[in-house]
């Protein structure tokens, strides 16, 4: 069974307050004595808190002394070259959090664009779109198109190392026979070169629709999809200037 995540914040009740101290305070001291051990560091621990009259040292108070002073004797600037108080310790955390967020969010907006374009395949079209929703949705659509452009590349060079490998008869007999009546009654055989339909057809697809072209030229022209369907992006308004341009180039 999983332990619960404790959340971080005061315990408000009394009695649990000072339980979890207790517990917690045990579990530092034996950390700190491990440390020291395994590592072969000076290290110590003072403890003041409002259960006790005294603080609680370890591992005595001559050996806690012992390092106060060998701190003391280091340089300033040494001194606080790793030092961490609560409101570093808290800013470092708003940091993370915060690039984890932006990273979401440019997960969570790449994830909008492709649904958009999804549902422009379906012919819905684009009117409602602003020009940095189009801006993002163009660098979408380059994506997706490097992507497709690897894979074929990557078939080609499948299909070139498979068809080295055979015999010169296995490869004359890959073409499409074709058989002719003679004049004489005789039957004429004519030998076709294979065509490769699905590189072609791939090669095909990656190149960019003409009225996507167009539409580029004149972005002020009305997109023919037929019918009243407009695109909407699925997230509200307002998003336009804090989506866009801080996620894609």
């Amino acid at each position: 069974m999983t332990r619960k995540k404790v959340k971080l914040a005061f315990i408000t009740n009394d009695s649990a307050r000072k339980a979890t101290f207790k517990k917690r305070k045990k579990g530092l001291m034996k950390k700190v004595s491990e440390l020291s051990t395994l590592c072969g560091i000076d290290a110590c621990a003072i403890i003041y808190s409002p259960y006790e009259s005294q603080p609680e040292v370890w591992p005595s108070t001559m050996g806690a002394q012992r390092v106060v002073a060998q701190f003391k004797r280091m340089p300033e600037m040494e001194q606080s070259k790793k030092m961490v108080n609560q409101e570093s310790f808290i800013r470092q955390r708003i940091a993370k959090a915060n690039e984890q967020l932006k990273k979401q969010c440019k997960e969570n907006r790449e994830k909008e664009v492709t649904e958009v374009m999804y549902q422009c395949l379906t012919g819905r079209g684009l009117q409602n779109l602003g020009v940095p929703d189009l801006h993002d949705l163009g660098w979408v659509i380059d994506q997706n198109l490097k992507e497709i452009c690897k894979k074929i590349e990557a078939m080609k060079k499948a299909a070139a190392a498979g068809g080295g490998g055979r015999s010169g008869g296995a490869g004359a007999g890959a073409g499409e026979v074709v058989r002719k009546g003679g004049g004489g009654g005789g039957v004429v055989e004519e030998q076709k070169p294979a065509v490769n339909l699905g590189m072609e057809a791939a090669a095909a697809a990656v190149q960019r629709p003409q009225w996507f072209t167009e539409w580029m030229n004149n972005p002020n022209e009305q997109l023919g999809f037929g019918g009243d369907d407009q695109m909407m992006l699925p997230f509200g308004d307002g998003h336009n200037s804090m989506w866009s341009t801080a996620f894609f180039p």
